[in-house]
């Protein structure tokens, strides 16, 4: 199990626009993809327009972002965020860019 997290930026007119569409988001395809990909515990917080998303990646980073990355069902949600999201892709990884632990407890 690899855990994973991002961060991403939200225009700063959209943020409520982000959390309406996080939580109308009821896409079962969506959900299946995740478990697929091998996704779990998939959480994003937000702190003014930043957004950092946290999850557990059975398979590995490379896999879950892979697996995404040729599904239809995340192109569709990409197409349906991307007037609300500003573009932050690591260029040298193709990944959004990571957010580096420096703790943890148990």
């Amino acid at each position: 199990m690899e855990r994973y997290a991002w961060k991403a930026y939200v225009r700063q007119d959209a943020k409520e626009e982000y959390i309406r569409r996080h939580n109308e988001l009821f896409w079962p395809e969506m959900t299946q993809m995740f478990n697929e990909c091998g996704v779990h515990n998939y959480s994003i917080w937000m702190v003014e327009n930043e957004v950092f998303g946290y999850m557990e990646c059975e398979e590995g980073v490379d896999h879950a972002i892979a697996y995404q990355k040729a599904s239809e069902v995340k192109k569709r949600w990409d197409e349906y965020m991307k007037d609300i999201l500003i573009p932050n892709i690591n260029p040298e990884t193709g990944k959004p860019f990571e957010v580096k632990q420096v703790f943890m407890h148990f």
